[in-house]
């Protein structure tokens, strides 16, 4: 008898819980609870880095609840490797789902970058060593230059957008909704190393 409460207790409790992620994934939020959530970091999980502030957080709160497993692997992964040591190449984190790529190369001058976006797979973007600057903004306000491209994920744009300089102890996260204009040439900083950990979109 006393099994079988056990046991009922336990499938309870698992119901419960199972309720209770889900409805955590699907709440609606805002810029308020998204910032509170945020500045938990409870999503760092130890993970020493910072998100920039430029960063969607209502996307990324939104992202982050629909695929837990998936974002706690990248952050693992950034927090457990000696990324200054890593060799340039790609890096699997979870199959298809999260994985990365390394470079050590020179930046571009800014009229060799250009802007882009993603649809399949989030960027989180980090500089390793040195300094690069990257350019933020929506999507909804940039004219299509180079139409979407389903085999390599990738669109193209002219817009006017922020730039800051990324650096770093700080990583950036691009959403499909932001178009990004990545490996500026910083003047003193001829060649950055990279990660850029590729994160499927959640639907």
């Amino acid at each position: 008898m006393k099994t079988l409460i056990v046991y009922r207790k336990l499938t309870l409790l698992f119901i419960f819980l199972g309720f209770a992620t889900g409805v955590l994934a699907q709440v609606t939020w805002t810029e308020s609870t998204a910032t509170a959530w945020l500045s938990k970091k409870e999503w760092k999980n130890g993970l020493k880095l910072d998100v920039h502030s430029s960063v969607n957080k209502v996307v990324f709160a939104e992202q982050y609840h629909k695929n837990q497993a998936m974002w706690d692997k990248a952050f693992a992964f950034l927090r457990d490797s000696d990324l200054t040591k890593l060799k340039p190449g790609k890096y699997p984190i979870d199959g298809t789902n999260v994985y990365a790529a390394i470079t050590e190369a020179p930046s571009k001058e800014f009229e060799n970058s250009a802007w882009e976006s993603h649809r399949k797979y989030i960027d989180l973007q980090y500089v390793i060593k040195g300094q690069e600057t990257i350019g933020v903004a929506p999507v909804s306000k940039a004219t299509v230059t180079k139409p979407y491209n389903e085999a390599s994920d990738n669109a193209n744009y002219n817009v006017e957008g922020q730039y800051y300089i990324a650096m770093p102890g700080t990583f950036f996260l691009f959403f499909p909704g932001d178009a990004h204009r990545p490996n500026i040439k910083v003047a003193g900083y001829d060649v950055v190393k990279k990660i850029v950990i590729k994160i499927k979109v959640a639907e």
